[in-house]
């Protein structure tokens, strides 16, 4: 859980206020209890103390999608070529629960050295992670990135946004920005309707442990936190949607659709700025139950307990510039490394573990 809510309050200030001025780079269940994975992507050891009631788990058995039905779902496709690369591609890339993890990229983002490499070699370097690589679909917003991709990784789906070139940095909130972000909702939808559950991660997060230890079993979709409030469920949380998690059912393929729809009633915002406006009608209206990320464990540089003891993954939010990205990304994943490298029994071990400061962006 954050600091005290005036500490929470001037962090959210100097987000804003940061945002604001900032140029952005483009580009998924907090137990209460500890509910884990312990083999694949979703093979729970616990359910969590602090999750919905049993039934109404039960009662959302019944409406998760059947295989006939999201079958009927994709025989609908509107681009059957693109739609039949994209269910190969979910078929090769699934675990035996029909779950994905992905992420998207440009050519800035996939280039030799740069986030892409960054973001797999964390993998490499977390404590049990590096079989998720496996279950790792890249998408890429342009040709230069599906090379790229496609040079370090077995499995890259082209995403084409109509009349824009996503190749280059885009200004925040731009044309150029807004359809991209959107067009990445309306790919998770598919996704879902065809029967499969996501989670999606932006190629700035570095992953050290297993985040699916911290998520519920309950909860219909999982978001990280640009503030953590408090309360796995507590929908004053602000959510962060660059690492985000939703189980594939008809529940949640409606909520999608409504994500989308809100769209036009809130102009100019991003899908995370709507997502935000319309939780509580997700949740009161929908019974969609959403489930928010502690920043003790899922941190970002907006907020984070720089403790390497209690984090699982790190997003470089907050952080305008590929450089800066880049700069504070390495510098933390070889203060893990050596954190890593520590003895068991080193006390040292057991927390706060605190990296070196200050960086560009993380302080």
């Amino acid at each position: 859980m954050m600091g005290s809510q005036q500490n929470v309050l001037n962090q959210l200030v100097s987000f804003i206020l940061g945002a604001s001025a900032a140029a952005v780079l483009i580009v998924f269940f907090l137990s209460a209890g500890q509910g884990q994975w312990s083999t694949g992507l979703s093979s729970w050891a616990n359910e969590s103390t602090a999750t919905a009631p049993a039934a109404a788990v039960a009662k959302e058995a019944n409406l998760t999608s059947s295989a006939a039905h999201v079958e009927e779902k994709a025989s609908q496709a509107a681009a059957p070529e693109q739609d039949l690369e994209l269910e190969k591609l979910l078929a090769a890339v699934a675990d035996e629960h029909r779950n994905i993890i992905m992420t998207s990229v440009n050519e800035a983002w996939a280039a030799e050295g740069s986030l892409l490499d960054l973001f797999l070699e964390g993998f490499r370097a977390g404590e049990g992670i590096a079989r998720f690589v496996d279950h790792l679909l890249i998408v890429a917003l342009d040709d230069g990135a599906l090379n790229r991709c496609r040079a370090v990784h077995p499995h890259c789906y082209r995403l084409t946004v109509a009349g824009r070139n996503l190749s280059s940095e885009k200004v925040f909130m731009s044309e150029d920005y807004l359809d991209l972000v959107w067009s990445k909702v309306k790919l998770q939808q598919r996704i879902l309707e065809l029967g499969y559950n996501f989670l999606f991660t932006d190629v700035d997060i570095l992953w050290f442990r297993d985040p699916f230890e911290r998520m519920s079993m309950a909860a219909h979709m999982v978001t990280s936190s640009d503030f953590y409030i408090g309360g796995a469920y507590n929908t004053a949380n602000f959510p962060n949607t660059g690492f985000l998690y939703v189980r594939s059912s008809r529940r949640a393929v409606a909520a999608m659709e409504e994500w989308r729809a809100a769209r036009a009633a809130y102009p100019g915002k991003h899908e995370q700025q709507v997502l935000n406006e319309i939780k509580r009608e997700l949740v009161a209206k929908r019974g969609v139950r959403i489930q928010f990320l502690d920043t003790a464990h899922n941190g970002g540089f907006c907020s984070n307990t720089r403790d390497f003891a209690t984090l699982y993954t790190m997003h470089a939010n907050c952080c305008v510039g590929l450089g800066a990205k880049l700069h504070d990304l390495r510098n933390l994943l070889a203060e893990w490394r050596a954190y890593s490298q520590l003895p068991g029994g080193d006390p040292r071990r057991r927390g706060p573990v605190r990296w070196k400061v200050p960086g560009i962006c993380i302080h």
